[in-house]
């Protein structure tokens, strides 16, 4: 692991971010903490089920003591595979107070995928609802070294415990661990959307910075309420005191959302804030216009993922009161948050810009972060020198410091020494995005370093180069790849037409979308357009671009 391999002197500060909830269940205990919905009524009426902040912080005492009991302690890997519900919140804190290591993967990004990122854990635990069980006993040597297993719901053939044999039948205050800053909170996986799952080292002081930054960023207090469509983002609410309302929606499909589900969580709650990807925003925001719908209690929008079209944004603005915004936040697994821009800066400064070609603007620094932009390279970097520093203006790669960054991966030190330069009693973090920093301070993204494009006389930028295309009205979204060897690459166009679009007139299309090329340097080079019916795309927000599966497609084409 990147911190035991470096000089970096360890923090013995005592951080547990479950101290968070037991804070909140004093301050405000009979406030409702997390809200799922459980069913519906002959009228289709939903009906909600939850728990306040004191009876979270109950029911997570109790599951600490039992998990604890049986073997679930301090520093054990325990694979939660458990849907968004209030048994997900109750045990997640009950790992955080042991002092266990929950290990989160999501299931979305398939099977083999996941099995693989699960054996790479050696987890030692494992808490399912049966479906996990199922999955463990058909391929058992993913699950090698675990040695407890705990089933969420009706236990069948398989052996172990039911939570309800776990959890503590008498209640008392528990003691939760005294674990440190530097100590192992968690390991999360990426989706791998943008190259191999990895499993991201997560201490009790990241989480604890994270906090802390999203408040801060944001303004956000305890008196609100949030729907967050990614169930990660959810475990913040009960640090930050916000009521989380568990949406009724598959997490893994937001694309396909039903809008009429999140439309009705927000008003019957009163929700005020919402995390979501813009595919979800997009979905969302296209049935608020057409149906002229209003959400006056909320007052802001987090969006992250993949960058937000200015388009999408001002679709969705649509059903928002004076004064509520939509932010684009920018980080990744590793960092997170690093900035944030809001909607009324991207629609009447920033959008002409970014249609021009100059990239996506992610707004300033959030406090407490460190951005630089450094020269791109495709190797490792061991010591931070500042002639790796480009001056503003230039595309580099972004790297970022700061305390809620990632120290690196679990057991993966190669692409530990790929991500993180030392620098002295700190380091920095590469991104694996490019970008550049203007005269006010701003972060402008243009892509991933990955998906450039190498020519023999240029470097060619995805968000830059597919902003032009984009502003087609027929173009639902384009897609810049490389064809050939890298310094030699043909560069391509791929693009998707906007849903309904039947697609006559192609040729005619491609004459618009080649002037379109030829009207900027940035983008002269391209004599190649290539019509695909859906690009393929990530799992976790249905919005990045899986760009290294179109060129491969693109190469059979041409």
């Amino acid at each position: 692991m990147f911190m035991e391999s470096t000089s970096i002197a360890p923090d013995l500060t005592t951080v547990n971010v479950a101290t968070y909830l037991r804070d909140m269940a004093r301050l405000q205990p009979y406030k409702r903490a997390v809200v799922c919905p459980c069913g519906r009524d002959g009228q289709n009426r939903v009906a909600y089920t939850h728990l306040t902040f004191r009876q979270l912080d109950i029911e997570s005492d109790c599951l600490a003591r039992g998990l604890n009991d049986r073997g679930v302690s301090r520093g054990v890997r325990t694979i939660l595979m458990v849907k968004p519900s209030l048994d997900f919140f109750a045990l997640v804190f009950a790992l955080f107070k042991v002092g266990a290591v929950p290990v989160v993967v999501d299931p979305g990004m398939g099977v083999s995928r996941m099995l693989n990122c699960l054996k790479e854990s050696q987890a030692q635990a494992l808490i399912g609802i049966p479906p996990a069980h199922v999955l463990r006993t058909l391929a058992p040597r993913y699950f090698k070294d675990v040695k407890t297993f705990i089933t969420v719901g009706r236990r069948w053939f398989w052996g172990g415990f039911t939570l309800g044999q776990v959890r503590s039948r008498q209640w008392e205050p528990y003691r939760m661990a005294d674990t440190r800053a530097d100590e192992i909170a968690a390991i999360l996986f990426t989706t791998g959307s943008t190259g191999p799952a990895k499993g991201v080292y997560y201490t009790h002081g990241v989480f604890d910075a994270q906090v802390r930054s999203i408040r801060a960023q944001f303004g956000i207090t305890p008196e609100e309420i949030d729907l967050p469509t990614f169930p990660l983002f959810a475990l913040f609410d009960p640090a930050l005191g916000m009521t989380a309302i568990i949406p009724d929606m598959d997490p893994t499909k937001p694309a396909h959302v039903n809008p009429e589900r999140i439309i009705e969580a927000i008003v019957n709650h009163g929700v005020t804030n919402m995390f979501a990807s813009p595919a979800l925003l997009n979905r969302v925001g296209r049935y608020g216009k057409e149906n002229g719908i209003r959400l006056p209690t909320l007052k802001r929008v987090i969006s992250a993922g993949a960058p937000a079209t200015p388009a999408n944004i001002e679709q969705f603005s649509a059903m928002l009161t004076e004064g509520a915004q939509i932010h684009t936040g920018y980080g990744a697994t590793e960092a997170m948050p690093v900035s944030a821009f809001g909607s009324n800066a991207i629609l009447n400064e920033t959008r002409k810009l970014s249609e021009q070609g100059y990239g996506m603007c992610v707004g300033r620094p959030v406090a407490g972060i460190d951005v630089r932009i450094i020269r791109i390279s495709d190797g490792p970097i061991a010591q931070w020198t500042d002639d790796l520093l480009l001056p503003d203006g230039e595309i580099g790669e972004i790297s970022v410091r700061g305390d809620q960054v990632t120290r690196g991966y679990y057991e993966r030190p190669r692409d530990d020494a790929l991500a993180k330069i030392v620098d002295g009693d700190t380091f920095w973090h590469r991104m694996g995005d490019l970008g550049w920093i203007d005269k006010k301070g701003r972060i402008w993204f243009c892509g991933r370093k990955s998906h450039r494009v190498v020519c023999s006389n240029k470097t060619m930028y995805t968000i830059p180069c597919e902003a032009l295309f984009n502003n087609h009205p027929r173009v639902f979204r384009s897609a810049l790849v490389g064809v050939g060897s890298q310094g030699r690459q043909r560069p391509v166009v791929c693009i998707e037409l906007v849903p309904g679009d039947a697609g006559k007139d192609k040729k005619g299309l491609k004459k618009e979308l080649l002037a379109l090329a030829k009207s900027s340097p940035i983008s002269e080079d391209i004599e190649t357009i290539l019509f695909h019916r859906a690009f393929p795309v990530d799992i976790r927000h249905n919005s990045k671009i899986f760009r290294e599966q179109l060129a491969v497609w693109a190469e059979k084409k041409i």
